[in-house]
């Protein structure tokens, strides 16, 4: 699968279909763990700016183009046949693969992260609108850092589950270092940083109209619904991102 340095980070030349189906193969093959991000702005200027988050990310095999941004800069410098028609958003290439697994039982989903509450919302949810996907199990880890007997509990929720795709939700960087750091470790799967993905598909946090994430304007209906929270996150890292990705494309 073709990469794309943006500013420094290597993504994905894919669509849903091309993501889904290394996803599959990575998960059938059972040989070990496997990293997949869904990148935006803010994953990319924080990576280039924090050498600790840029190392986690240089453990993920595959980082898709979550954000439009990301899109339009590979297709800045994509051949003509190869650029891309859309972005690869994460809650929906959850859906995609929650929809693709039907009837393959060996695979099965396992959710990490969010409250009890949450999980409970989201396994309703997936075992009625995809009936013939297996939802392995889930974990409502506690806050704050880990120590190593609650690192081993999550593995053995994870392996006991024998779930081949396990969807890690506790927001970024949290979820990016866990996986990273442990990624030898943990049990055979294709792990996901997915972000707010939880909290859209249970419901509790309302996502952007069709058309907003179209234009890449997604960040101003988020940061109008929790302003305190990402106000930090979307003006100094989307600025960084836009200063940098300028910076290169006057170079080049």
């Amino acid at each position: 699968m073709k990469r794309h340095s943006v500013i420094g980070l290597p993504i994905a030349a894919t669509d849903y279909s091309g993501a889904t189906a290394w996803v599959l193969d990575a998960a059938k093959a059972g040989q070990r763990a496997h990293a997949v991000e869904a990148a935006n702005t803010h994953v990319a200027a924080l990576a280039r700016h924090d050498p600790d988050f840029r190392r986690s990310m240089e453990r993920f095999e595959l980082i898709l183009p979550d954000g439009m941004p990301l899109v339009w800069a590979i297709n800045a410098e994509a051949a003509d046949g190869e650029r891309l028609e859309d972005r690869v958003y994460g809650p929906n290439l959850m859906l995609k693969v929650l929809e693709a697994t039907a009837h393959m039982p060996d695979l099965g989903h396992f959710l990490l992260g969010g409250s009890q509450a949450t999980l409970d919302k989201l396994e309703e949810r997936f075992r009625r609108e995809f009936p013939d996907t297996r939802i392995a199990g889930s974990y409502s880890p506690p806050f704050g850092a880990w120590g190593k007997e609650e690192q081993a509990r999550i593995e053995a929720r994870i392996r006991e589950s024998a779930a081949k795709l396990i969807w890690v939700g506790l927001g970024c960087p949290k979820q990016e270092h866990w996986i990273a750091r442990h990624l030898d470790q943990l049990p055979v799967g294709v792990y996901f940083g997915i972000g707010a993905a939880f909290a859209f598909h249970a419901g509790e946090v309302r996502q952007a109209p069709a058309f907003l994430q179209k234009l890449g304007l997604e960040w101003i209906f988020r940061l109008a619904s929790e302003p305190r929270r990402l106000f930090k996150r979307y003006f100094i890292y989307n600025a960084l991102f836009v200063f940098h990705f300028l910076r290169e494309r006057i170079r080049d």
